[in-house]
């Protein structure tokens, strides 16, 4: 269930919208919620369905996954955390960032542009989001694709934690060493970086300790990396599976963010997220219990009839919008800023560089692995050369 548009999941999701809005399902070991009001109101109210999985599930596979991230945490120490960084992911530092985006997006276009053909994922939009998030935390580019291949793995162990399985902790363990020792460097020897502002900012009197600097690493590089990457290869997929749609953007550069939004509801990146309840909870008529998991799926809440009109149907001008892809409240994606500017970004430079650009081949896309993870694996598409 890794394509939110796949007549499958859509005639699915619409059954458990119908029938079975929020109901246990043994397989994940979790309550599970589909209509957009219930899944909003589980993102937004932190009081009764927490991020705190080492609070409340210690020991899980969502506590050892998240901890010491800013994810996995509630007021008061949550809104400290979010602090400490808020600065590096505003509107304003994330535009400050464009002109160094826009090169590399071109460089990477660069070495594409000429082929007439090219692995989409592989080559371009699993790395730009890399090497942007690489930069901001001060890790060498070169060491990108070690980062990318131990971000997939950590990302591939959320069915494990979901269904309460084991999963490996050798990526978690991986990345940790490496962080580690970076942490250790910027300590000796502080540089123009995120890691080196996080180990020396303060908050009344107190700076971070290692384990949280760890922490808003690993969350930073495989958010801001993961995320960004799946929502610019869905946008590039479901445009070249809506022509009409991509002509349309093609005549009126003014629907470049509109249809990055767009895209965001119709196939999000990000198809599902995690809670614990905190309490004893009654949502939509099911008495969910103290510490029992809530799985919220944004693929279904986003094609509620109740909320967006003709649900199904791609347009990139739809007005208003209310997607949830970057969550709700208090936990509301810190960086969607940043990844909005770049999927703009890299969409206005594809267009631009890769005319007539299509998908090379009529056979099916390799849909990701995982219950969270929402799109393709593979998007190997041809245009003319430069």
């Amino acid at each position: 269930m890794a394509d939110t548009d796949a007549p499958e999941t859509r005639a699915f999701y619409q059954t458990m919208r119908r029938t079975r809005p929020i109901h246990y399902d043994e397989r994940y070991q979790s309550w599970c919620i589909f209509r957009y009001d219930d899944v909003k109101a589980v993102l937004s109210d932190w009081e009764s369905f927490s991020s705190d999985y080492g609070r409340l599930a210690p020991g899980s596979a969502l506590d050892l996954i998240h901890r010491g991230n800013l994810n996995a945490s509630d007021p008061p120490r949550h809104q400290r955390l979010r602090n400490l960084v808020s600065r590096a992911f505003t509107p304003r530092a994330s535009a400050e960032l464009e002109p160094e985006i826009t090169r590399t997006t071109h460089a990477l276009l660069d070495g594409i542009a000429q082929r007439g053909a090219c692995e989409l994922v592989e080559e371009f939009a699993g790395v730009l989001p890399l090497l942007v998030i690489a930069d901001i935390l001060g890790i060498p580019r070169a060491e990108h694709a070690y980062f990318r291949r131990l971000t997939l793995e950590v990302i591939e162990t959320f069915d494990s934690i979901v269904s309460g399985k084991p999963a490996s902790p050798r990526p978690q363990e991986e990345m940790d060493a490496y962080f580690s020792q970076v942490i250790t460097e910027r300590r000796a020897g502080p540089r123009e970086d995120l890691t080196s502002r996080l180990l020396a900012a303060e908050v009344d009197g107190e700076r971070l300790s290692d384990k949280e600097v760890l922490g808003f690493m690993k969350l930073f590089l495989v958010a801001g990396n993961s995320t960004t990457s799946r929502l610019i290869t869905n946008t590039v997929l479901t445009l070249l599976e809506h022509p009409d749609e991509l002509a349309r953007l093609r005549a009126d550069p003014n629907l470049h963010g509109p249809a990055i939004e767009e895209v965001l509801r119709f196939r999000p990146p990000i198809n599902t997220w995690f809670r614990v309840a905190a309490k004893d909870v009654e949502l939509g008529g099911q008495r969910i219990r103290e510490k029992q998991q809530v799985v919220a799926f944004l693929g279904s809440a986003h094609r509620d009839e109740a909320h967006f009109k003709d649900p199904d149907r791609f347009d990139i001008g739809r007005s208003p919008n209310p997607h949830i892809a970057f969550s709700s409240g208090i936990h509301f994606c810190i960086g969607a800023p940043l990844a909005r500017l770049e999927a703009r970004v890299a969409l206005q430079a594809i267009l631009e560089r890769l005319p007539g650009l299509e998908l090379s081949n009529e056979e099916p896309l390799e849909p990701l692995k995982g219950l969270q993870s929402n799109g393709v694996a593979r998007l190997p598409v041809r245009f003319r050369p430069a």
